[in-house]
């Protein structure tokens, strides 16, 4: 069964200005992400009261939170590594 993914105004706008490129894999990490949740390179973040995790593609990160009873996943924000993680 699918998640229910669920992308931040954050994340909506970020989408819209990086390349096409750039887009198309994202957008397939986040279909993977639908299927699985728990990928085998997901990894959650250290030191968050939330339960958040993230994948890598390429120098992008994509954090996101995983809520199991509703079998939705609320992506949170997606940038590069040398920013994500200074929200």
């Amino acid at each position: 069964m699918k998640f229910e993914i669920h992308l931040s105004s954050r994340c909506h706008k970020f989408l819209k200005g990086v390349d096409s490129t750039t887009y198309d894999r994202i957008v397939r990490k986040i279909e993977e992400l639908a299927n699985d949740p728990f990928l085998s390179d997901a990894k959650k973040i250290m030191g968050s009261k939330e339960k958040i995790y993230r994948v890598r593609v390429g120098d992008y990160r994509i954090l996101y939170e995983i809520y199991l009873d509703k079998m939705a996943i609320m992506i949170v924000n997606i940038d590069k590594r040398s920013r994500i993680y200074d929200r």
